[in-house]
């Protein structure tokens, strides 16, 4: 057993008094030369764990490490505690031949304590000759879920590391992560063949933390809002694609806000010098991809917002994680729409049957959360195998500081797990609902789950609902899911035990989220997105019919419903203030605006109505100029395709721009390309159907015609009558 003084080190080299958590046992354990496994949130203090004992031990620590940006804050940070540079080194592709042979020598004189190295670089059998040759003192694995293929950031090379450790030296391994659901930790001991290892978890729980979910309602307006209230505070916004990325620090840049992009599509210098305006605070948001921030040490990120949902609830954890690490105020908000779920699921498409389950297996998870309306903690700390009491949140989340009701559910809770062994325990969730609330699914009628008993029984609720039973059951200890099987439903004790006999089983309402014609996310049951006013929304419908009958045109040519409640939310009075309504341009403002401003400054006036401030957001010149040549190709009588294909777009994207470009009020000619689809007849019927409908739901005009039209030809038929009778 080795005797150091331990408290003596820490100060010496990091001039702390005491050891946070478990640090102390963790760094003895791994001096004492045993296998060690460390499951600790962000901001617990993971790197001290293997940076002391490297400090104190004879020959080099290598430190396996996933980014080149996060070895170079750590290598900066060690060598800030030591007068000799050498102490620390990193090794990977952004080295020169020089400067690699400048580490090799320094780790051979006995100066370097810590190597960080990239897993690529570890594989190159030159590596392995020179690290064979050298005294190595252990190895530590930061971020190693990156092992395993339940893990959210899988890395294959990760998959090597124990071969290679093992032709390198027969030393001991600490392997550290802030995100490891049981069956991941498992994973990663069982890939490291360190399933002797000391395993040291701390509580995931951040009680600093306030953990919020947003409806994707102009997302951008809301972010620039939000960050304006939090003036001065260091915050990351995270975006799922460097595309987004780039428009959305242009956008805060644009109005007003000291916000810097960073993504792997940089170049390593920008990166690195936006990285460390960050650091420095010469700048205070960091728009980023999910590339930013692991293991970056910045305390006081006051605000972590996510532009788009994460890919799973691992990465989520983490990524929240890196706010409030001081212990101050840390807030996190997710601006959510399943939009992007299915956005996401359709990147799965082409991977390996095995990956494609995974990745649905852990959207589900992010959706469930999403949608939840139990405490966030509660949900977030039952996905890490760990019990917690939701009055302990002290309302830190969206659900416990705006609480949902809550009805008796036993009956419902029994029904479901009733299902789930009828069922023989091996269905998903999703299959489940179905069973039970009676759809006719093709699965269900290929095992001929419709014979059974239980088939249909809740058909008096719908599967959203089942859905919601479901994630409250899980949470509330009655069923588990199945990892190896991809998330089958299996009852636990309790469940049985609840079967044999039922007691009480509160479950609160949960939110729904819905979209609107637009596909735009909206929240309904009492979920929380402004003061939508539906006594000026039925007004303005009235005035709308009045009008549209005095014009013998329909309704939705005036204005569309999303545009009518938008209105409920702005209250424009002028004409300036319509333009700024979704779905609405200048030429529909001046054209039909008049009466619907004049109501509208009445009923403000008569209801003594306090206007929301108005913030004007500045939009990026480029999308206006990216109008002005779509409408110009349209008028060059390019195919649809081709402007698509100029621009990297699909032809769903260009008729999506159109649509909105036209319901704005500007006309635009698509005969020219509708003439090649359809012949006149069929232009006529689809013409006069618009005519006379009620609504421009595609999806009726859909069924009301039976599938003889496609539903790509209604929308462009939709174009053509919205450009000739509105505009």
């Amino acid at each position: 057993m080795v005797k150091v003084d331990l408290k003596g080190a820490l100060r010496t080299f990091f001039g702390f008094d005491s050891f946070k958590g478990k640090q102390e046992e963790i760094i003895t354990n791994v001096l004492n030369g045993k296998n060690t496994f460390v499951i600790m949130p962000t901001g617990g203090g993971k790197s001290l764990c293997y940076q002391l004992p490297a400090l104190l031990s004879e020959g080099t620590a290598i430190v396996v490490s996933p980014l080149i940006a996060l070895m170079k804050n750590q290598v900066d940070a060690i060598r800030n505690i030591s007068d000799d540079e050498n102490i620390a080194h990193f090794l990977n592709s952004s080295l020169s031949k020089t400067e690699i042979n400048k580490v090799k020598t320094d780790i051979q004189k006995g100066n370097t304590k810590l190597l960080y190295v990239a897993p690529e670089s570890l594989t190159k059998q030159e590596n392995i000759d020179f690290l064979t040759s050298v005294n190595i003192s252990f190895f530590a694995i930061d971020e190693a879920h990156c092992i395993s293929e339940w893990g959210h950031d899988f890395r294959p090379e990760y998959r090597r590391l124990r071969d290679i450790f093992e032709k390198i030296s027969n030393v001991p391994i600490i392997a550290l992560t802030a995100t490891a659901t049981p069956k991941v930790q498992f994973d990663i001991q069982k890939n490291l063949t360190m399933l002797d290892a000391v395993v040291y978890k701390s509580s995931f729980n951040r009680d600093n933390l306030y953990y919020e979910i947003r409806p994707k309602v102009d997302v951008e307006k809301e972010i620039i809002r939000y960050i304006r209230s939090k003036q001065g505070k260091s915050g990351i916004i995270y975006c799922l694609s460097r595309k987004k990325v780039e428009e959305l620090s242009e956008l805060l840049q644009l109005n007003g806000i000291n916000a810097l992009p960073y993504h792997a599509g940089l170049d390593a210098a920008t990166r690195g010098k936006h990285q460390d305006m960050f650091l420095m605070e010469d700048t205070s948001i960091i728009v980023a991809t999910i590339a930013f921030g692991m293991g970056i040490d910045k305390p006081d990120v006051r605000f972590v917002i996510h532009h788009d949902i994460p890919k799973s609830l691992e990465s989520y954890y983490q990524e929240t994680g890196r706010a409030g690490r001081d212990g101050g105020e840390g807030e996190c908000v997710v601006f959510y729409s399943y939009k992007d779920i299915e956005k996401l699921e359709k990147f799965l498409h082409g991977k390996p049957v095995s990956e494609q389950e995974i990745g649905r297996q852990l959207l589900h998870e992010m959706v469930s959360y999403s949608e939840t309306s139990v405490c966030r903690r509660k949900y977030i700390l039952h996905y890490f195998g760990e019990e917690f009491q939701e009055e302990d949140c002290k309302c830190m989340c969206d659900n416990c500081k705006h609480p949902r009701e809550r009805a008796e559910g036993k009956e419902h809770v029994e029904l479901l797990l009733n299902a789930i062994v009828e069922l023989q325990e091996m269905q998903k969730a999703k299959h489940v609902c179905a069973f039970i609330s009676g759809n006719l699914t093709s699965d269900i009628k290929t095992y001929k789950h419709d014979q059974l008993v239980c088939f249909g029984k809740g058909n008096y609720k719908d599967e959203h609902f089942w859905n919601a039973v479901i994630r409250q059951s899980l949470v509330g200890g009655m069923i588990s899911k199945d990892i190896e099987t991809y998330g089958t439903l299996k009852l636990t004790e309790k469940g049985r035990a609840f079967l044999k006999n039922p007691t009480s089983f509160m479950l609160i309402k949960e939110r729904v989220f819905n979209t609107d014609e637009n596909g735009d996310e909206v929240v309904v049951a009492g979920g929380k997105s402004g003061a939508f006013d539906e006594v000026l929304f039925d007004l303005l419908v009235d005035l709308r019919k009045s009008i549209s009958k005095q014009n013998n045109i329909p309704p939705f040519v005036i204005f569309q419903e999303p545009s009518l409640k938008d209105m409920c939310f702005q209250y424009p009075i002028t004409i300036d203030e319509l333009t700024n309504i979704q779905g609405v341009g200048t030429g529909k403002a001046s054209r039909y605006g008049e009466p619907f401003l004049a109501l509208i400054q009445n009923y403000v006036e008569e209801n003594d109505i306090e206007r929301p401030q108005d913030m004007v957001v500045k939009s990026i010149i480029n999308k206006s100029g990216l109008k002005v040549q779509l409408i110009q190709n349209i008028d060059r009588k390019l195919p649809l395709e081709d402007i698509g294909a100029a621009q990297g777009k699909s032809l769903e994207e260009v008729i999506e721009e159109i649509e909105a470009i036209v319901s704005s009020g500007t006309r635009v000619n698509i005969n020219y390309y509708i003439n090649d689809l359809l012949d006149p007849e069929n232009q006529e019927e689809i013409y006069d159907y618009f005519s006379e409908a009620e609504t421009d739901d595609v999806t009726e005009a859909y069924k009301e015609f039976d599938g003889d039209y496609s539903e790509e030809e209604l929308r462009l038929m939709r174009i053509k009558f919205m450009s000739e009778m509105a505009n």
